[in-house]
């Protein structure tokens, strides 16, 4: 989403138009973010108030929605113990799971607005008496008008550094967030593309999916270090309007 369709939320020229193409040749398609706050319904919200895009909810998936999924699958109708904000809680109880900090199933660890010490303490003792740990995502930082922001990734490193246990991450750049996006507009690998702009995150994780992978230059990644990274994508275009005409 962010480096694709939007930047510091803004539309990217084109983004509306590739996506409009996309519902009028009627491909199947999910937009993914790691960003665990928010509902999918939020952020449809967000981005049409913002950006001016209009997007059906039921096509973002989100590191929460899929990290739901992954215990769902794993451990249906469990129990966890949650450090974060709606759209991870949301999408954790719509699977059926009940929240809890009595000896649950797992720890689930995401993005929040405020972290807590207290909670982050809980879930050190928790892990340490018995609760798997997954995060929905190794970002370790995220970004404010005012400057970056510690994220998942970064508290993550603290409470392993107490518990000495690493956590299972779910979303980007595991593969995994790839395959259950897949799976959820009955999409295959040999078929499907993935269009990131990030070289550490998108592409390793969509090369490891098996699909075909655009970079765009409209996000984090220059063209100048493309050649750093000891994989490459399929393609490296200039924004997704260049896309508009291939679909």
């Amino acid at each position: 989403m962010d480096g694709v369709l939007v930047h510091e939320q803004q539309a990217i020229p084109g983004a509306a138009e590739f996506l409009q193409r996309l519902a009028d040749r009627e491909r199947r398609f999910l937009v993914l973010t790691n960003n665990s706050i928010y509902t999918p319904r939020d952020l449809q919200a967000r981005l049409a108030r913002s950006s001016g895009i209009n997007l059906p909810e039921e096509s973002i998936w989100t590191s929460a929605l899929a990290t739901a999924q992954f215990l769902d699958d794993q451990k249906p109708h469990g129990t966890a113990y949650v450090i974060g904000e709606a759209g991870l809680t949301t999408a954790l109880h719509e699977v059926g799971y009940v929240l809890t900090d009595t000896d649950p199933d797992y720890v689930v660890l995401g993005e929040t607005r405020t972290y807590s010490f207290e909670a982050i303490t809980r879930a050190i003792r928790l892990i340490g008496g018995g609760a798997r740990f997954i995060a929905t995502n190794p970002d370790s930082t995220g970004p404010s008008p005012e400057g970056p922001l510690p994220a998942t990734g970064a508290v993550a490193a603290m409470i392993t550094r107490a518990t000495q246990r690493d956590p299972y991450y779910v979303g980007k750049p595991n593969p995994m967030m790839f395959r259950s996006a897949l799976n959820r507009i009955e999409a295959h690998s040999e078929t499907t593309a993935m269009v990131g702009d990030r070289m550490d995150t998108d592409i390793v994780a969509g090369i490891e999916a098996g699909l075909s992978t655009y970079l765009v230059l409209t996000g984090s990644t220059t063209r100048a270090e493309i050649d750093r990274y000891p994989f490459q994508p399929n393609h490296v275009i200039d924004s997704v309007a260049d896309l508009i005409d291939v679909i």
